[in-house]
């Protein structure tokens, strides 16, 4: 089973930025739907982001619609999320999935690879 690995997570201010990175040990793969969630302290985990198979469409939380964007680069085989306009109700740990399975795609259940997750702290 692919196991997939974040990184770039960090601690920021207030209206600052951080770019996520997710690369899978064998190879990422191609053409299925993959995801990106956060776990808050003491919240259960929900999707912020996901990108379509082939990588034309996307879909996000409300929450971070307009300052989140979640992209794949098929040549490195990453996948990215890049955060803008941080604020600290973003603060969580960061995971990315991939293969959708059936159900909201929000919900963790809807996948069936994970990553181990990076910290991300937004401080005010």
């Amino acid at each position: 089973q692919v196991q997939l690995m974040e990184s770039g997570g960090g601690s920021v201010e207030d209206g600052g930025s951080l770019r996520l990175s997710c690369v899978a040990s064998g190879r990422m793969s191609d053409g299925v739907d993959k995801a990106w969630f956060r776990q808050a302290p003491g919240k259960e985990r929900e999707g912020v982001a996901r990108i379509y198979g082939g990588g034309h469409s996307t879909s996000y939380a409300d929450s971070v619609t307009g300052r989140f964007t979640i992209s794949e680069d098929n040549a490195r085989r990453t996948l990215s999320l890049e955060m803008n306009s941080l604020k600290p109700d973003d603060t969580g740990v960061y995971y990315c999935a991939q293969w959708a399975l059936d159900g909201s795609w929000t919900r963790p259940s809807a996948w069936r690879d994970w990553g181990q997750g990076t910290q991300v702290t937004v401080s005010s």
